[in-house]
């Protein structure tokens, strides 16, 4: 295969990497000033710088990365997950130029962008959606006689938000113009401040579905996961498989994730999210959203399947067809990811940047993972995403992985900034976890909590 081009940073440039190196591909790094020296581009076989640190200027520029992709000989663009993964310019940017694009199509990438017109697509195939409205009147007004017909209490989401910005729960009428400025000046950053209503689900999971298909007409999916532990609609932990799940209900999911994949002929790895009241049946469980890449929790899947996700994006892009079937995707023990954060949990999950003069992380092996993105002596800037890293740990029970993870945790240490380890392990102990019993506000609610039982003796 020829070379692939990483068109990202951090973690997620380091673990593609390492699959191309396994796979005997030559990889690219690209880099801007801020990251010269760090980690993803030592990884790769080679690096392009392409700007200055601030992302519009360097990560988030599509000809400076087409560029880059051009003078280093690359035939292959993997965009990972964050800047421009969902992208539709960018993937036909990535045409024109005569570049392979690692995911679906720009047309796919465009159905689903946007969250009004996916659930117009779910609809229409048949997949259950939550009462809403797609904000075709984005006056106040009309949007306040939205949220009547709804009834409340409904969530306001930015048509083109991501990461948990652009949302806002409103419980009454008198709370939704406040709530509504503030979801669009969220919404800004992404040059939309359109936005939808949904009715919002109280005490929710966030349970989504990982697919996976070629350019054959193979449409596969990798079972679930459960991405309840979440920070300002930020996911934190996730685990597969969810629990509480009968294996109908996984295959109802999993049905519903492939029609919906089926119905902007997908191609690729992608995610089908579900919002999901307990007690979870088929009727308790609604389509929220497609995210038309490589998720950050990934590894979860990878480690109950034995696939590597990577690899097959690779494969179906050079244009492999799926050697396996459904009955094939094997389901093997229990897998739970935490993400390593420079953020501060006794400060609103501030972030934390500064120089890592120390850095000790869990060895590998023995059921953990670890897929990093810094090292020791790395600073953490705070242009970018403040995930260092993630820690993954599978066992043959739920007990025993978030037991597993939480002792990896323990083992975390830095200098130099504030780091959410011991928070995470906390959580992974808490009673509402082992029993399964949190939902998507359990981190926030329970924050006083989980900072009382993660302070720990000075080293």
């Amino acid at each position: 295969m020829p070379p692939v081009l990483i068109a990202n940073r951090g973690e997620i440039a380091v673990r593609i990497a390492r699959t191309c190196r396994r796979l005997g591909i030559k990889s690219i790094a690209v880099y801007s000033d801020a990251d010269a020296g760090a980690l993803h581009v030592r990884a790769a076989d080679r690096g392009e710088r392409i700007g200055p640190a601030h992302p519009r200027e360097s990560y988030l520029s599509i000809p400076a990365i087409i560029a880059a992709a051009e003078r280093s000989g690359a035939r292959y663009v993997h965009p990972g997950y964050g800047f421009l993964s969902e992208n539709a310019e960018f993937a036909e940017a990535c045409r024109r130029a005569g570049l392979v694009f690692i995911g679906p199509s720009p047309e796919a990438i465009r159905a689903m962008g946007g969250k009004a017109a996916a659930r117009l697509i779910a609809e229409k195939a048949g997949v259950p959606c939550l009462p809403g409205d797609p904000g075709g009147d984005q006056s106040e007004p009309g949007l306040l006689a939205a949220a009547e017909r709804i009834g409340y209490p409904v969530m306001i989401k930015a048509l083109g938000g991501g990461g948990g910005r652009g949302m806002r729960r409103v419980r009454s009428a008198e709370e939704l113009p406040a709530a509504l400025a503030a979801a669009r000046r969220e919404a800004a950053i992404f040059g939309n401040e359109r936005v939808m209503l949904e009715k919002l689900v109280e005490k929710a999971r966030h349970i989504e579905v990982q697919i996976l298909a070629d350019s054959h007409g193979n449409v596969l999916h990798l079972h679930e996961r459960d991405c309840t532990l979440q920070r300002r609609h930020q996911k934190l932990v996730e685990e597969c498989p969810a629990p509480g799940m009968s294996v109908e209900l996984r295959a109802e999911l999993g049905r519903r994730a492939c029609t919906l994949a089926r119905a902007v002929g997908y191609v690729g790895a992608g995610t089908v999210e579900f919002i999901a009241a307990p007690p979870l049946t088929p009727d308790s469980i609604w389509f929220m959203e497609m995210n038309t890449r490589l998720q950050v929790e990934h590894p979860v899947t990878e480690m109950v399947t034995g696939l590597d996700l990577v690899e097959w994006q690779l494969r179906v892009a050079a244009g492999e067809e799926l050697p396996f079937a459904q009955s094939d995707i094997r389901l093997e023990g229990h897998a739970v990811e935490a993400r390593l954060c420079a953020e501060d949990p006794a400060k609103q999950f501030f972030p934390s940047p500064g120089k890592l003069a120390a850095f000790e992380l869990p060895a590998e092996g023995e059921g953990i993972r670890v897929d990093a993105g810094v090292r020791a002596g790395d600073a953490v800037t705070p242009y970018y995403d403040s995930m260092l890293a993630k820690v993954i740990a599978h066992a043959p029970t739920r007990a025993e992985a978030l037991e597993k993870l939480a002792s990896a945790l323990d083992e975390c240490r830095a200098e130099g900034v504030k780091l959410n380890a011991a928070f995470l392990a906390a959580a992974l102990r808490s009673a509402e976890m082992r029993e399964a019993r949190m939902d998507t506000g359990f981190l926030e609610a329970a924050r006083k909590t989980l900072l009382e039982a993660a302070v720990k003796e000075p080293v």
